[in-house]
């Protein structure tokens, strides 16, 4: 069931569920910052409407730095504002920022911890129509390996709203992805964003010692990851649904205090699974150092749903996530595969 200690959307399983763009959830974020600081600064890479920074920009014009096809460029002149006192914003799609702009973003933001939020757009392959250059599908794993960042995977419009507006209090360089395409929403206003946690949003109805398998899954997918554990309930099959918005710094805690319980672990990203969330997981699970901090036990089969070593196709988004294995029908044979 879903938790309701978290006060999540009681509409979330309706045919009609209300559906806004992650990416919008940063640009509301952006205004309420500029209203509130005006330290804050927002930069993009010709880019302002797809990566709603627009809304900033038509308000704030003076704290608007439009680069234009110059990732690299972008990324280097917030470098230098973040060690002067700013808080800079820099937009483009993931594919660009931090993709073709990874050194730079380095070795001038992350390198020299610029107060820097790296906010890269149309993330995952519900990008869909775009195709395989314009689908970001390796920014996680590009850039959890960097010391000195925290990564964000925001699985609604609320919660991308509230992790943006969480990057401005903290100094430093974040990133946070972003999805283009319209998602239902899976949270409220009221629900508690806690950076650095993992949230259970499914609950089993019961304690009891059974096969219980538990799902990790992150951004847009979080909501393909509750419609199956809706449809298994109802087949008599309890699991746990857990969302894992901050892939940095993860939450060990929790995934060894779930991981105790379950037979088996699914993890779920839009994400290539190498170098991803789940790899994140599985990484955490084998370290000898935090089992030794969380108790030795027996570490159960772990399945990663994601992309398998490919890149996707030019496609509608739904068709997509179901043709690679990322919908709730994937989620579903996974957890009667491993029980």
């Amino acid at each position: 069931m879903l938790n309701p200690k978290l006060k999540l959307n009681p509409k979330i399983f309706d045919q009609e569920v209300e559906q806004k763009p992650i990416r919008d959830g940063y640009g509301d974020a952006l205004v309420e910052l500029g209203e509130k600081n005006p330290n804050v600064v927002v930069l993009t890479a010709d880019l302002t409407e797809s990566t709603r920074s627009n809304k900033f920009a038509e308000k704030f014009p003076q704290r608007f730095i439009e680069c234009g096809v110059a990732e690299q460029n972008m990324a280097g002149i917030a470098a230098g504002l973040g060690v002067s006192g700013k808080i800079a914003f820099i937009s483009s799609y993931a594919a660009f920022s931090p993709g073709k702009n990874w050194e730079t973003i380095r070795t001038t933001i992350v390198y020299n911890d610029s107060n820097v939020k790296i906010a890269g757009h149309h993330s995952g392959i519900v990008t869909g129509p775009d195709g395989a250059t314009h689908q970001a599908t390796e920014d996680i794993a590009i850039t959890r390996c960097w010391p000195n960042i925290r990564v964000i995977s925001p699985c609604d419009y609320w919660e991308a709203k509230k992790a943006t507006l969480y990057s401005a209090e903290v100094y430093g360089p974040f990133y946070i992805r972003y999805v283009r395409d319209k998602t239902p929403i899976i949270t409220t206003e009221e629900t508690p964003f806690r950076f650095g946690k993992i949230e259970e949003f499914w609950v089993p109805q019961t304690n009891a010692d059974k096969n219980l398998v538990a799902v990790f899954a992150t951004g847009h997918l979080v909501y393909q990851a509750l419609l199956a554990a809706k449809d298994l309930e109802e087949e008599g099959i309890d699991v746990y649904v857990l969302n894992v918005h901050t892939i940095k710094p993860l939450d060990v805690e929790k995934i060894f205090e779930i991981t105790k319980k379950v037979k088996g672990i699914i993890t779920l990203e839009d994400h290539q699974v190498q170098g991803g969330m789940g790899s994140a997981i599985g990484e955490a699970l084998m370290n000898i150092d935090f089992q030794r901090q969380y108790g030795f036990f027996s570490i159960p089969p772990i399945k990663f749903l994601g992309l398998q070593n490919t890149f996707a196709e030019s496609g509608n988004p739904d068709e997509l996530i179901q043709k690679y294995g990322m919908n709730k029908e994937a989620v579903k044979r996974a957890v009667k595969e491993l029980i």
